[in-house]
C-alpha cells in the first residue's frame, strides 16, 4: 500500500512539472514578444532551447549528488522551489526592470537548471519502488503524458487571458511539488558514491544503456519539434489561435497519457523490443504525414496516431533504463536518460526551427520523422542482442 501511495505522489510530481512546462507552449510566440523579443520563430526557439540546455548541463549533477548523499526528497524540494522562483521571476522581473531578452534567457536557463532536479529525481524515486519496472515507468509516462495533455489546451486558454498567466500557474505548481516531496518516503540506496566520475565510470561498464538513451533522444527530439515547429505550423498553416493550437497538441498528448500505463504493463509482458523499435518506425512515418496533411482534420488525425504510438514506446524505453542500470547507479542512469532526452528536445527545437526557417514546415516534418525511422533501423541489430527478458512481476 505504501508503494502504491508513493507511486501516486511521485507521479503527481512528475505530472505537475510537465504541466508547468507545457503551459507555455501554445502561445510561446506571444510570451517572448511580451518579454521583449522582436521575432517569433527565432526568439521562441532560443527561449525553449535555454531551458533544455540547462536540463542537459544540470541533470547529471542532481543525479550524482542524490546518489552520493543517499537521499532524494531534499533535492527534489530544492529543485522544485528553485524552479518556482524562476517561473515567477520571468513573469514579474521584466515589469520592474529594463531586462534585455538576453537577460530573460539567463533567467529561463536558471529556472531550467532547478526544475530538472525535481523532474529527474522524482522519476528516479519511481525507479526505486518495487512492483515492476514497466509498471513504475508507466506511472511516470502517464504523468508525463497527462501533464502535457492538460498543459497544451489549458495553456492555450490562459494565453487568451494574458501572456504571463501561464507563468504564474507554473510557479504555483512547482511550489506545490516542493511541499509534496516532503511526504514521500525516501528509498534511495545508502550513499556510498565517491564522486560523479565513479558513477560515470560504472555506467561505462553498461554500454547497452546507449540503446534506450538513443531512443529517448529521438522521442524527445520530436517533442521539441512539436513544441516549437508544430505549434507555429498549426498557427500559420491553418490560422489557429493559441486556444485551438493547444487543442491540436492535446490530440497527441491525450492518448499518449491515457495509454501509458497499459502500454507499460504490455512491455512487461512482451518485452521491450517490439514496442520500441516497431513503434519508432511507425511513429516517424506518421510525423512525416502530419506535415503533409492538407487539412486541419487530417493533421489532427495524424496527431492522434502519433500519441498512440508514443504511448507504446515511452514506458518501454524508460523501463529499459531500469532493466539495464545497476541498482546503486539508478540516479545517474536516469539522469543520463534525461540528459539525452533534453539534448533531443534541444535538437528538435534548433534543428526543426532551422530547417523550417530555411526550407519550410513540410521539409522540417520530413527531417524529424525521417531521423526517427533511420535510427530505429540502424539500432535494431544492437537491440536484438540485448539480454533483457520480461519482468518477473507477472510470473509471480
Amino acid at each position: 500500500m505504501t508503494d502504491s501511495r508513493d507511486r501516486a505522489r511521485l507521479a503527481a510530481m512528475v505530472f505537475a512539472v510537465l504541466l508547468a512546462q507545457v503551459l507555455l507552449y501554445p502561445g510561446v510566440d506571444r510570451l517572448v514578444g511580451a518579454l521583449g523579443a522582436t521575432t517569433d520563430l527565432d526568439a521562441s526557439m532560443w527561449f525553449l532551447a535555454a531551458e533544455f540546455a540547462a536540463f542537459v548541463a544540470f541533470a547529471g549533477l542532481w543525479g550524482a549528488a542524490s546518489d552520493r548523499a543517499g537521499r532524494r526528497t531534499p533535492f527534489i524540494a530544492a529543485g522544485a522551489l528553485g524552479g518556482s522562483v524562476g517561473y515567477l521571476a520571468l513573469a514579474v522581473v521584466p515589469g520592474f526592470t529594463d531586462l534585455s531578452f538576453a537577460g530573460v534567457l539567463a533567467v529561463r536557463a536558471a529556472q531550467g537548471a532547478a526544475t530538472i532536479g525535481a523532474f529527474s529525481l522524482a522519476m528516479t524515486m519511481l525507479m526505486d519502488l518495487d512492483g515492476g519496472h514497466g509498471r513504475n515507468m508507466a506511472a511516470a509516462g502517464a504523468a508525463i503524458g497527462g501533464g502535457t495533455a492538460l498543459g497544451a489546451p489549458l495553456g492555450g486558454q490562459l494565453y487568451e487571458v494574458g501572456p504571463f498567466v501561464p507563468l504564474y500557474l507554473a510557479s504555483a505548481l512547482l511550489a506545490a511539488i516542493g511541499v509534496l516531496a516532503l511526504f514521500v518516503e525516501d528509498r534511495a540506496p545508502a550513499g556510498d558514491r565517491d564522486s560523479l566520475a565513479r558513477a560515470v565510470a560504472n555506467l561505462r561498464g553498461t554500454p547497452t544503456l546507449a540503446v534506450p538513451y538513443a531512443f529517448g533522444f529521438l522521442d524527445r527530439l520530436t517533442a521539441g519539434f512539436f513544441a516549437l515547429v508544430g505549434t507555429l505550423y498549426f498557427r500559420s498553416a491553418f490560422e489557429l489561435g493559441p486556444g485551438a493550437t493547444g487543442l491540436m497538441l492535446a490530440l497527441f498528448f491525450a492518448p499518449f497519457a491515457l495509454l501509458q500505463y497499459p502500454m507499460g504493463i504490455l512491455s512487461d509482458r512482451v518485452g521491450r523490443t517490439a514496442p520500441i523499435v516497431a513503434g519508432s518506425a511507425c511513429y516517424g512515418l506518421v510525423v512525416i504525414g502530419v506535415g503533409q496533411a492538407p487539412t486541419v482534420a487530417l493533421a489532427g488525425a495524424g496527431m492522434l496516431a502519433v500519441g498512440v504510438l508514443g504511448a507504446l514506446m515511452s514506458p518501454a524505453t524508460m523501463a529499459l533504463v531500469t532493466d539495464l542500470a545497476g541498482e546503486r547507479e539508478r540516479g545517474v542512469a536516469m539522469a543520463g536518460f534525461n540528459i539525452f532526452g533534453s539534448l533531443g528536445f534541444l535538437a528538435g527545437v534548433i534543428v526543426g526551427g532551422g530547417v523550417a526557417s530555411a526550407y519550410g514546415y513540410p521539409e522540417a516534418f520530413l527531417v524529424a520523422g525521417g531521423l526517427e525511422i533511420v535510427v530505429a533501423a540502424a539500432t535494431l541489430p544492437v537491440f536484438l542482442r540485448l539480454n533483457v527478458g520480461r519482468t518477473a512481476t507477472f510470473a509471480e
